[in-house]
């Protein structure tokens, strides 16, 4: 038996509660076992909670999508890992637990050099924003890339990788505390959401940005649309503002804009094609640059606050109210490492 979040019903995560079950299984022989040390808390885990995430997990589930620890046990047909590794990984859900089984296909290496709580958002954080930069907009050193909602997940990873792709960027977020971490992180600009498209336009000289990277949707998306210079392209990736928001075609056309929609989860195996192993190739080159990336100190992906097992709807909480800068986790394993739990 194990210690695992329990979520018993779609609601409340206040309802998701600590139980004990049953070790997870090793019948697929392209999965593998990972003895968890922490897994991340994000705006989609309130969603599968909820019940009104894409995919609804069959009741009772373990919650949790992203996971950090080593691997305990290897399915017949895995070569590319052994037990012993230290890697990051990306599940389904079951991360909230002392053991989860999963894929091979999006499971990650990471540097011995690559503190564990560093690695943790790197698969779906800085995963997505460089996927989206690099496959979808193909961003250039030079351009002008405005990212909207700079300070936290998504928001502030693209704000790392557009810098270390040689882009000027400018970051937008609602507190000043969140600004100043993004001008830390290599923001040229970082600017309030109020009178965004004028700023913007200011800023740049009147040219507006080349690529917008838009995780919030909302009244923030209408802004960015006018920020945007001729031939921008338009990057959206989620709606954390809670509305999803309708673009207006006859300005896409007039400033001959272009819309991309990313959904990192085709890639990852959470659609009904479960594509993870078409795309396992390409997604592991990615996560090796991102590593070697953050091993070298080119980009610091940060956890901001760690909470126990216990503290699951405290962590929404933190993150509904926009006070986390970076990401929030759940500690599941007790470890020797040095760092503390007030993040990395």
């Amino acid at each position: 038996m194990m210690r695992a979040l329990l979520c018993e019903h779609f609601g409340n995560a206040q309802d998701v509660r600590l139980a004990s079950i049953p070790r997870p299984a090793l019948a697929d022989p392209h999965a593998v076992t990972l003895a968890v040390e922490y897994a991340s808390v994000s705006h989609a885990t309130g969603l599968m909670v909820a019940g009104r995430y894409q995919t609804r997990p069959p009741l009772p589930f373990v919650p949790g999508t992203e996971a950090v620890g080593r691997v305990v046990a290897c399915g017949a047909a895995v070569t590319r890992l052994r037990p012993g590794d230290r890697v990051v990984a990306i599940a389904d859900w079951g991360c909230f637990a002392d053991e989860v089984t999963l894929p091979e296909y999006t499971v990650y290496p990471i540097p011995d050099t690559l503190d564990a709580l560093q690695a943790l958002p790197v698969p779906l954080s800085y995963g997505t924003a460089y996927c989206g930069l690099v496959w979808r907009c193909a961003v250039q050193p030079g351009e002008t890339v405005l990212v909207l909602g700079a300070g936290a997940g998504v928001g502030l990873a693209a704000v790392e990788i557009a810098h270390q792709l040689g882009a000027r960027v400018i970051a937008c977020a609602s507190t000043e505390s969140k600004r100043a971490e993004a001008l830390l992180r290599g923001a040229q600009h970082a600017l309030a959401p109020e009178d965004l498209a004028a700023t913007v336009k200011r800023v740049t000289g009147g040219h507006g940005a080349d690529v917008v990277v838009d995780p919030v949707g909302g009244d923030l998306f209408d802004q960015a649309l006018r920020a945007a210079a001729a031939n921008a392209r338009i990057l959206s990736i989620g709606f954390a503002s809670g509305r999803i928001p309708q673009a207006p075609l006859n300005l896409l056309l007039v400033k001959n804009l272009t819309l991309h929609g990313f959904f990192v989860g085709r890639y990852i195996g959470w659609t009904p094609a479960n594509e993870r192993a078409q795309h396992a190739p390409a997604l592991q080159a990615v996560m090796r640059t991102l590593c070697a990336w953050a091993s070298e100190g080119k980009i610091r992906p940060t956890v901001s606050k760690v909470y126990p097992m216990s503290g699951l709807a405290e962590a929404l909480g933190a993150l509904e109210a926009r006070q986390v800068v970076g990401k929030v986790a759940i500690k599941i394993k007790e470890t020797n490492s040095c760092h503390s739990d007030s993040g990395s």
